[in-house]
């Protein structure tokens, strides 16, 4: 239908029209993603008059008809100014049933077509015009997330519900620091998580819940739920805490590790869901980690020096699943390590299960550390990926498991792989970094014992002795071949294209000229001492 005539239509204002002219468009614009330019002032003349049919008294399916002609028009960044009006989001917000005051709830499938539009406003609106969003939605939104468990709201309620006040998190400082702060954000979506979840906990810290199945539902208002608290526990880690706030942590963590147990209908989704909670949990601030190994040992589940281990299991088995993934590996893989790395550098049982697990006594010194398909093998080679920041958490992780052990991480990783870490903190010398860690156990197997002789420790692995090229020369052959060497050298000094290095003082690679400066002044400085005396 021609907008004009739509237009004229609405303006006639009679009911049953309007609604066939409506149904109409609709059907024919359904799938309309870009606009004319020409048409712009004419979409925003009938987003007013659209607006303007919704402050009226209508039947549901006309409400319905009206709504979806909006969410059509609100794909048009350039024809949003009716609907994000202080009048336009109230009118919005009350037939989504989340104006604040939650009387006279319209129609489910109204309050579907409503949320759908607030979503795509929001989405599609500026800063500067989100500004203009109630207050009222916000808290009408808290307010229904405490009555999902007890009203028969329609799952596509719920979940736009949630993606909506996930939007506006995601989009908007101050709606992210108000849901957090004013509306106690993290008590109220943990509540809203398990009550999805199904979880009747008297005491989530002492015992251990059948976690069960989730269905595929369940699961994606789960995500979006895990998505809100993400945004609003984002500098949570950095933040100092008083006893309610780190209770309210605590309380979430046992929630969450709850959910890594949990299993789905379709393995892509729970891949996705464990994806989520993993990500919140890094979020979280270190010291409520103890709570992923608190609850009491039971028959089935996996102990280690008494302790239930079936959280760090299940996350060594989603780092593995992600490994063999391969694929974006700084989204996929950064999160698990580093919620894997401060899990051991904080837990002495954690380190112990997570080293026994990743970095067993090493027998197999024939192949370099990177060759294979132990996870170990898989992690070292990460150490060498183009993205810094996959290399430095993987390079993290094993070096902790090492207790910051300088010999036992080359030794588990080779030199040339540790170099990058070494040179980073200073430890090119050798040594150990400043931890706090139990004395060191002898772990190296007789199979190594035998070969630590012969391991190349660049490479890690036993080699075979090349011939040695100088064997047949004389004397001034030899002195021949360094000086061209030093030339060769000195040439590409010269023109920058490498910088000699050595180790220097504070264990870093420093320019070699510098270390030789430095070392010339100390003999001054010593021979001047002599002669003083």
């Amino acid at each position: 239908m021609d907008l004009k005539r739509l237009v004229t239509t609405l303006e006639s204002g009679q009911q049953d029209v309007v609604l066939r002219a409506l149904q109409s468009y609709n059907k024919q614009t359904s799938q309309c993603f870009s606009f004319e330019n020409e048409d712009t002032e004419t979409r925003k003349v009938l987003g007013t008059l659209l607006i303007q049919l919704l402050e009226r008294e209508l039947q549901p399916s006309c409400q319905a008809a009206c709504l979806q002609t909006v969410r059509i028009l609100s794909r048009d960044k350039r024809a949003l100014d009716p609907f994000v009006t202080h009048s336009g989001l109230r009118t919005l917000a009350h037939h989504a049933g989340i104006d604040g005051s939650l009387l006279d709830v319209p129609d489910q499938d109204v309050m579907v077509e409503a949320l759908k539009c607030l979503c795509n406003l929001v989405f599609s609106s500026t800063e500067g015009q989100q500004r203009g969003a109630d207050v009222g939605i916000i808290v009408g939104l808290a307010r229904r997330l405490r009555l999902h468990r007890e009203e028969n709201f329609m799952h596509e309620v719920k979940f736009l519900d949630v993606r909506l006040l996930f939007l506006l998190t995601a989009l908007r400082v101050d709606v992210r620091e108000q849901l957090a702060q004013e509306l106690r954000g993290v008590s109220l979506m943990t509540d809203a998580l398990k009550a999805i979840l199904g979880t009747q906990w008297t005491d989530p810290f002492d015992r251990e819940s059948n976690p069960g199945h989730l269905s595929r539902q369940g699961m994606e208002l789960a995500m979006e739920i895990l998505k809100v608290l993400f945004n609003i526990t984002f500098n949570s880690s950095q933040q100092q805490l008083d006893e309610e706030e780190a209770a309210s942590f605590r309380h979430l963590c046992a929630v969450l590790r709850h959910c890594l147990l949990l299993r789905g209908d379709d393995e892509d989704i729970t891949e996705e869901f464990y994806g989520h909670t993993v990500n919140l949990l890094g979020n979280l601030p270190f010291k409520c980690l103890n709570v992923l190994l608190t609850p009491k040992v039971q028959p089935g589940c996996i102990e280690y020096m008494g302790v239930n281990m079936d959280a760090l299991r299940m996350l060594l088995e989603f780092l593995e699943q992600r490994l063999d993934r391969g694929h974006k590996a700084k989204e996929s893989l950064t999160p698990v390590l580093t919620l894997l790395t401060q899990s051991a550098r904080i837990h002495r049982p954690a380190r112990r299960y997570l080293r026994a697990k990743v970095l067993p006594p090493l027998r197999d010194v024939t192949n370099r550390p990177e060759v294979g398909e132990h996870i170990r093998n898989k992690i070292v080679r990460l150490m060498t990926h183009i993205d810094t920041d996959v290399k430095h958490c993987a390079a993290d992780f094993l070096f902790i498991l090492c207790k910051e052990n300088v010999t036992r991480f080359v030794k588990y990783t080779g030199y040339g792989n540790a170099a990058g870490l070494l040179a980073a903190r200073g430890l090119m010398a050798g040594g150990r970094a400043e931890g706090n860690y139990s004395e060191d156990e002898d772990t190296d197997t007789e199979e190594y014992k035998e070969a630590k002789a012969n391991i190349n420790p660049v490479t890690g692995r036993v080699e075979e002795k090349p011939p040695n090229p100088l064997d047949g020369m004389t004397e001034e052959q030899k002195e021949d071949e360094a000086m061209k060497l030093v030339d060769m050298f000195t040439k590409l000094s010269r023109q920058c294209v490498i910088q000699p290095m050595a180790v220097g003082p504070d264990g870093k690679l420093t320019p070699l000229n510098e270390v030789m400066h430095r070392m010339g002044d100390r003999r001054s400085s010593s021979s001047s001492g002599s002669d003083m005396k």
